[in-house]
């Protein structure tokens, strides 16, 4: 066995040992593809006003650029699917990703974790860890990777488990094996498109941004505008709704990360509980969460928007 095949095989049991659903590997090298595709999605303005998506244009179509002389993407998929969700039906609804400790500290750790034993294991090894917060594109890296494809709704599919999961990566200065993509299996299947509440899909593989239920509650800072009164079926943070729909979710296993499970309180709230909602029970049922990227101004400016006349 090659070193090269030794290393790969090393990282991925060690990957599966931190609790990651599966691991793929990729060259670092520019996203040709996905070059054009960024630039006419943001000429467009489908990023509405998220303007952090127009910086390092660059950087997030070459991993180079990030860390010098990187040779390998390791992308990781962690699943965070609950085994439980909220009790009322009536109550406004928070996107599954959220129930728990916000997942930056969570993978991050486990990023570093894994950094440490390539390094420990194989020796001068230097890369980064990114989550999401820098300008990577996580899932064409995770489809280059072979852990799914890009599904009609723009969301990293896996035939095995669906698409509640996170994506990271690590790159690093070190010869891999690389993986190859897998196939489309999206099909004639249109069901996440049918569904999205606010029409954001506005065509196979393509989600305007601007018109996401997940921006108005979590990116859009002003007031949310008024003709999207009622179709958000009582989102208040962040949006399930293509995912939900997606016949590959039936697929879908509990995790069994422990931070990721709710405080029992959140999932025991009643839509009063919600609508009344004070600074105190936001910081406490929402410490160290995702949700608290909202601050208790914006989570209580989607709650009257859902349900104010």
């Amino acid at each position: 066995m090659n070193s090269k095949t030794k290393y790969t095989q090393r990282i991925k049991t060690e990957a599966k040992r931190l609790g990651f659903l599966s691991c793929g590997i990729s060259k670092a090298e520019f996203l040709e593809q996905e070059a054009p595709r960024l630039e006419k999605w943001l000429n467009q303005n489908m990023h509405g006003e998220m303007q952090y998506m127009e910086n390092h244009f660059d950087k997030r179509l070459d991993p180079t650029k990030l860390v010098d002389d990187s040779k390998s993407v390791i992308s990781l998929l962690l699943n965070y699917f609950p085994s439980e969700t909220q009790k009322d039906p009536e109550a406004p609804k928070l996107s599954k990703y959220a129930y728990g400790t916000d997942y930056h500290f969570v993978i991050k750790d486990k990023l570093k974790q894994l950094l440490h034993f390539i390094e420990e294991e194989i020796g001068d090894v230097h890369g980064r860890a990114f989550v999401d917060s820098a300008p990577v594109l996580d899932k064409a890296w995770a489809a280059k990777s072979g852990l799914g494809w890009i599904g009609k709704n723009s969301n990293l599919l896996t035939q095995q488990v669906g698409s509640f999961y996170f994506i990271a990566e690590l790159i690093i200065d070190l010869d891999l094996e690389y993986d190859t993509p897998v196939t489309d299996h999206c099909g004639t299947c249109t069901a996440c498109i049918d569904a999205c509440p606010t029409q954001a899909i506005v065509e196979p593989y393509v989600v305007d941004g601007s018109k996401c239920i997940s921006y108005f509650t979590i990116e859009l800072k002003e007031e949310i505008p008024n003709h999207y009164k009622n179709q958000f079926e009582d989102w208040m943070f962040g949006c399930d709704v293509c995912q939900d729909v997606c016949p590959w979710n039936r697929f879908s296993k509990p995790h069994n990360e422990p931070l990721f499970n709710p405080k029992p309180e959140l999932l025991e709230m009643s839509k009063k509980d919600w609508q009344e909602i004070t600074q105190e029970v936001f910081s406490k049922v929402f410490q160290k969460s995702a949700v608290k990227r909202t601050k208790f101004s914006g989570l209580k400016r989607n709650i009257d928007f859902l349900f104010e006349d």
